[in-house]
């Protein structure tokens, strides 16, 4: 009898190494399981660097080539939604619209229901889920708590108030930190500052309703936390290195106990609460502080998407489709959260760890995920979706940048921030618009 061709199904994920961790994909061992399981298929892994994926998906799309799965980082959804086939069709195709309410594909049960809403739901545009969440991080703020016990204080701060009165309390120690707190000029900080106030980046909720047309970097929210930042820096309680993107920098001030807070992504207690305990202080892990004076959206997610080609075969689509419920099942959700030190991107993930005591022993690693639970779901919380958001988040660390190290002002500094950002909006949509449409040729992903 001569053997059926098998249905290939070629994915391109994210390298792991190019998100700085040595450990191994399980969606390689993943695919094997797969395909035994489903002897039709033939799914094959292949691994880029996040940085460079969008740009090696629209060559292969030029030439007719495109993956049946690409991972994209979250910055890169808008490009994502807007890239091109050659017959001017889009590239991808929304995964709800081809889930279409099916509660399983192939035997394999769909995960979207079960998802973090806050996770799934970056990646819903007018309503519609276009790609499904691999993956998920937090800021997180990590603690000295040996230097703030001995200056007074039992419990790591919550709130900007109380970060502020905790750096004054560790400058009067003798003996004490240099600083209180650091935390890099980083994109994703102001995002999450302003998300949690309720404010927008942009129009059209935050380019959730329709395409971004226009940019604000110096809305009341982004003010309040500049303004915030910029009072410890002048008052000596936060530690600016000088430089953009400086984590390593502040990996170091906090090993070595030059300052008692920092504020950085949930997947650096890789080796944060190993620092610590090599240098004999104790690590606390707490939500990311938030400004008192206002109520609480919630904080938003950064990560990893799965985003599925359009043109598909009914059979190849639906297998496809089933990968991406078999990679996220909760097991294997798990699994990525320990490798990683990822926030689990379903519930069903979250109670394996529990019964597996995994976040009975490591209750720390649960801190970020219950803050992202926590999101109120609203455009302000889930952050923005826009076009050209590389350049437009390096304006904001530019700015802030100015605001530390030249004392410019800072509504007149973000202002011109957010004329310069609205010109690379403005250039990014009316190529994508065209006449005549076209795929975006900034496909540049945010550091």
């Amino acid at each position: 009898m001569t053997q059926q061709p098998k249905t290939k199904i070629n994915v391109w994920l994210t390298d792991p190494a190019s998100w700085a961790t040595n450990e191994a994909d399980l969606a390689v061992s993943a695919a094997s399981e797969f395909n035994e399981a489903h002897p039709e298929y033939q799914v094959e892994i292949n691994q880029h660097d996040f940085r460079t994926m969008p740009a090696e998906v629209a060559r292969a799309a030029e030439q007719g080539e495109t993956p049946d799965i690409a991972e994209y980082h979250f910055t890169a959804t808008r490009a994502a939604m807007d890239m091109l086939r050659p017959d001017g069709n889009p590239l991808f195709t929304p995964v709800g619209r081809a889930i279409a309410g099916r509660t399983e594909i192939l035997g394999e049960r769909v995960v979207l229901d079960d998802m973090v809403p806050a996770a799934r739901d970056y990646f819903r545009y007018e309503g519609e889920l276009m790609a499904i969440p691999r993956t998920a991080s937090g800021i997180v703020l990590y603690a000295n708590m040996d230097l703030l016990a001995k200056a007074g204080i039992t419990e790591p701060p919550r709130t900007w108030s109380e970060v502020t009165a905790a750096c004054e309390a560790l400058a009067k120690l003798p003996n004490g930190p240099t600083h209180g707190i650091a935390w890099p000029n980083f994109y994703w900080v102001f995002l999450q500052s302003v998300a949690q106030q309720g404010g927008l980046i942009t129009d059209r909720d935050n380019g959730r309703s329709g395409r971004a047309e226009k940019v604000d970097l110096a809305s009341a929210e982004m003010m309040n936390y500049v303004r915030w930042w910029q009072g410890l820096h002048r008052d000596g309680h936060y530690l600016y290195t000088g430089q953009l993107l400086d984590f390593a920098g502040g990996y170091a001030a906090f090993e070595e106990q030059r300052i008692g807070l920092f504020l950085s992504s949930s997947v650096d207690a890789s080796h944060l609460l190993d620092r610590g305990e090599r240098h004999g202080f104790a690590v606390a892990v707490s939500p990311m502080p938030y400004n008192d004076d206002v109520p609480l959206a919630g904080n938003m997610m950064g990560g990893f998407a799965l985003w599925l080609a359009a043109g598909l075969s009914q059979a190849k689509q639906d297998g496809a489709l089933a990968f991406i419920q078999y990679l996220n099942r909760p097991s294997n959700a798990a699994e990525w959260a320990k490798r990683h030190y990822r926030i689990p991107i379903s519930r069903a993930a979250v109670d394996v760890l529990h019964e597996e005591g995994w976040y009975r022993d490591n209750s720390r690693l649960r801190v970020a995920g219950e803050q992202l639970e926590a999101a109120d779901g609203s455009p302000a919380a889930l952050g923005p979706l826009l076009g050209g958001q590389a350049g437009i988040m390096g304006q904001i660390t530019s700015a802030m940048h100015d605001v530390l190290t030249n004392d410019a002002e800072p509504h007149a500094r973000f202002a011109e921030a957010t004329q310069r950002a609205q010109q690379i909006l403005d250039a990014y949509n009316s190529y994508c618009d065209g006449p005549p449409r076209r795929t975006p040729t900034d496909l540049a992903v945010s550091l």
